[in-house]
């Protein structure tokens, strides 16, 4: 590996999740590495995704704690809330986790190069004015936050905004029918907006069980979200006290302070040379590879949300160990994508592994299903009405689980337990001879002994 043909061994486009562990990885089997990023180290997941998104989660929840507090005997009075604690706390944590990933790159012998980069040709990369040749190019880009163009889309935000807003919106509607979507809802909800969740179709979270869209829905519902499904904005105008009004596809107006669309996520491509280079890209801006995240131009690779197979930090992970061990040890990428489990840190949140009912119905013809639903028990004594559901897919011949799904709190810890299961191929005698924890409401994965 010591051919000094070119600059580097290795040149990875963009240090998000991907990025980041593939450097890591290769530098530590010898190889020579750098790594371009232009914007903030850690990518979408670290600094506009799932760690700032869960902080937020945690602070919209108090409200409830403090008034189901109540039931247990405590007097909390005087509660209010700061946006800008919050925001600004998020910030220094994200800043924090910045470092560690700037330390763990360095540490691991892996050039750091700030700055946007372009491919000139298959061997060749420019950021700024230097160009770095390199054997391999990884193009790990990520994805971007959509808005749809329409008249005012320009006073619409992003997720990407909304965890830097300057003030907190008295009112604000949510656009989308996406994990995001929902979880924003949550949180505005949560801290105290005014919130409408608007979404073109009859119901969201489109390909989740359909059990687990309903129950969400209703539980959104009592938490004062208004929902508003089969609905479309035309046009946002901002008003002259800074408001915006938005008319909505009927005819009717509603004014917001804030208007968020989560309307999907698209490969991050824009500017990086790859026609230039040669490599092909689907319909839809994802750039094609093989089952080798090998591209049309034999040494360049890509992985992660470019590649737009599962948009999911873990994944990204899996398939940069799993190149790295392809390019540097000679072993078969072989990709496993079935049984992810995921989560959707809605209020109450959402935790799911593998098929919902409905895909199991279309693959397999003897479907068993098995599902409750109960009121936590902490919400005996607090009076909150918030159910909690559970669902077990079962293939009837078999007897295999085919999927796990829960709407309630910890529903993501308590999947991805569940997920080791199915990928076992456990079977639904094996749930029922596992004892369970008791009181949980986890236990009742291993309870459930009647067919719905």
């Amino acid at each position: 590996m010591n051919n000094r043909t070119y600059d580097f061994d290795l040149f990875v486009i963009g240090a998000g999740s991907g990025g980041v562990r593939a450097s890591r990885m290769a530098a530590a089997e010898g190889a020579k590495v750098a790594v371009a990023e232009g914007r903030f180290l850690g990518g979408t997941c670290v600094n506009v995704g799932c760690v700032p998104k869960k902080l937020f989660v945690y602070g919209a929840h108090y409200h409830e704690d403090f008034e189901d507090a109540k039931g247990y005997g405590w007097t909390v009075d005087g509660v209010s809330f700061d946006w800008p604690t919050l925001r600004d706390n998020k910030t220094r944590e994200i800043e924090r986790l910045n470092g560690i990933y700037e330390n763990l790159l360095k540490n691991a012998g892996v050039e750091l190069i700030a700055g946007y980069a372009a491919l000139v040709d298959q061997h060749t990369i420019a950021v700024g004015d230097k160009r770095y040749t390199a054997e391999r190019i990884l193009v790990a880009p990520g994805s971007k936050a959509f808005v749809p163009d329409f008249p005012g889309s320009e006073h619409a935000i992003t997720s990407d905004e909304a965890f830097y807003l300057e003030t907190f919106p008295g009112k604000v509607i949510v656009v989308g029918g996406g994990y995001i979507a929902v979880e924003f809802a949550g949180i505005f909800a949560g801290l105290g907006a005014e919130t409408v969740l608007s979404y073109r179709r009859d119901l969201f979270l489109r390909g989740f069980d359909g059990d687990i869209r309903e129950t969400l829905r209703d539980e959104m519902l009592k938490k004062h979200i208004n929902l508003k499904f089969n609905s479309t904005i035309s046009k946002i105008e901002k008003l002259a006290d800074g408001q915006l009004q938005v008319t909505w596809q009927d005819g009717t107006t509603e004014t917001a302070d804030t208007v968020m669309y989560a309307t999907g996520r698209v490969p991050n491509i824009k500017g990086l040379g790859l026609e230039q280079a040669g490599v092909a890209l689907a319909d839809n801006g994802a750039i094609k590879v093989d089952d080798n995240f090998q591209t049309s131009v034999p040494n360049i690779y890509a992985l992660g949300d470019v590649i737009d197979r599962f948009q999911l930090t873990p994944v990204a992970l899996a398939e940069a160990m799993a190149l790295v061990r392809h390019l540097y040890k000679g072993q078969p990428v072989a990709m496993d994508y079935s049984n992810i489990a995921t989560a959707v840190f809605s209020q109450p949140n959402i935790g799911t592994v593998g098929l919902t009912e409905e895909q199991a119905r279309d693959q397999y013809s003897n479907v068993v299903i098995f599902k409750t639903g109960f009121r936590h028990m902490k919400h005996t004594l607090s009076g909150r009405d918030e159910r909690v559901f559970m669902k077990l897919v079962v293939d009837g011949d078999s007897d295999r689980v085919l999927g796990c799904h829960m709407v309630g709190p910890d529903a993501g810890e308590i999947t991805q337990g569940l997920a080791i299961a199915l990928k076992a191929g456990a079977t639904k005698a094996i749930f029922d001879q596992t004892i369970g924890i008791h009181p949980t409401a986890a236990e009742e994965f291993v309870t459930m002994r009647t067919p719905a």
